[in-house]
């Protein structure tokens, strides 16, 4: 199969059917082998109603239905894991990201041998407050600390090798940051391409400010467990250590003064308080670096969720 197209969704019955045909009408066109998997995410109106409804006539639509909401991430690991496409291409189920973007996107990716292409909105219709420059100054900031040359992580439309999809695991709220999690998993050659943004036809967005603020702590994560995941002792037992023997040096200090000195107050000194500060928290980060080397940093229940319904998956 060419093309596994993966759309998650929350509450879109009405941009369904429109989205679907224009989907299979750039397939024909181009002649690709595809199917179109339909995560639907806990959503409260129709949309599961209405993608029942085009599998009837669309053979190449496959649906997944969670019986709550587990978020886009969520979706998306699902959807990852039915698909068997050569290419995997995703996008948001709003009529915002353009369907005839996919040839495009397949050829970087077929041809020139990117491991993921991921789609830069450079003209955008959201709000420039709420949305446009909060998102210049994250992806600036996700930019700066993955050293990677994006000027968009965080759009929906983008493109994979399937070797790619297969190779991580996206939850929580990682979807902003799958470049960064292909890169930690050993696929450097990341593209970008500049796509098409579409004002929203139907509904209303689904994400609100606090998306911001759990995005950087999200990247601060994968960061660390991206660097430090697998020896965590390299992290805190180095802090540790250096905090601990610090501390020693003075309290030695402090120790060798009262002997010379035996008039020296020595609680009564600020450094005294600070050499144990500086020994406890020594102590305890070594012996976070210990535990964590102990700990297998996946649960096998990180990524279980509660699928009420699939359709030729």
């Amino acid at each position: 199969m060419n093309i596994s197209v993966v759309i998650p969704l929350f509450n879109e019955e009405e941009s369904l059917p429109e989205l679907c045909t224009w989907i299979k009408k750039v397939m024909d066109e181009n002649g690709f082998s595809y199917e179109v998997i339909l995560v639907d995410d806990g959503s409260t109106d129709h949309s599961w109603n209405t993608i029942e409804q085009l599998r009837t006539t669309h053979d190449q639509i496959k649906g997944i239905k969670f019986q709550r909401n587990y978020g886009k991430s969520a979706a998306l690991n699902e959807g990852f894991k039915a698909a068997t496409g050569d290419v995997v291409i995703t996008m948001d189920a709003d009529l915002q990201d353009s369907p005839d973007e996919i040839p495009a996107l397949r050829k970087m990716i077929v041809d020139d041998g990117y491991d993921m292409v991921s789609g830069w909105k450079k003209k955008r219709y959201d709000s420039t407050i709420a949305k446009n420059i909060p998102s210049k100054f994250f992806n600036a900031v996700t930019r700066r600390m993955s050293k990677i040359p994006l000027h968009d992580f965080n759009c929906g439309l983008k493109a994979y090798n399937l070797k790619v999809v297969k190779s991580i695991e996206v939850y929580g709220e990682m979807h902003r940051y799958i470049p960064v999690l292909a890169k930690w998993a050993g696929f450097k050659k990341i593209g970008e391409k500049v796509v098409e943004h579409r004002p929203r036809k139907y509904g209303i967005t689904k994400f609100g400010w606090e998306r911001f603020i759990n995005g950087f702590l999200d990247l601060a994560s994968i960061m660390f467990v991206g660097r430090f995941g697998k020896r965590p002792m390299h992290f805190f037992g180095f802090w540790g250590t250096l905090s601990f023997f610090v501390g020693l040096l003075l309290s030695v200090y402090l120790i060798v003064s009262k002997f010379v000195d035996p008039d020296y107050a020595l609680t009564n000194r600020p450094a005294f308080f600070l050499a144990l500060t500086l020994l406890l928290m020594g102590s305890q980060l070594f012996l976070a670096g210990f535990t964590g080397e102990l700990i297998a940093r996946n649960s096998s229940e990180r990524n279980s969720y509660l699928v009420e319904k699939k359709l030729g998956v």
